[in-house]
């Protein structure tokens, strides 16, 4: 075999090699963004249950305030009727 054609072969080789590392490459990016579009949902749905969360405490909040005026009234009444 003459040098060109060894030039060619081994230039034929490295490219090969080139085009095997940057698919490889290209796999692993994608796999990546997957998982980052993945994180990225995870977060949101996370923030959409804290919300939900965090309306309920607030909701329970008032309710236990209006227990509490409602306690305090009967307690008046009550007082009130035993006083009689």
């Amino acid at each position: 075999m003459d040098a060109q054609a060894r030039f060619g072969h081994s230039v034929k080789g490295l490219l090969s090699e080139k085009v095997t590392s940057c698919g490889t490459d290209v796999i692993a990016l994608t796999k990546q963004v997957l998982r980052g579009s993945r994180s990225a949902e995870f977060l949101g749905q996370a923030a959409r249950n804290m919300v939900m969360q965090e309306d309920a405490i607030l909701h329970s909040e008032d309710s236990l305030r209006k227990m509490a005026i409602i306690t305090t009234h009967l307690q008046y009444q009550q007082e009130a009727i035993q006083r009689k």
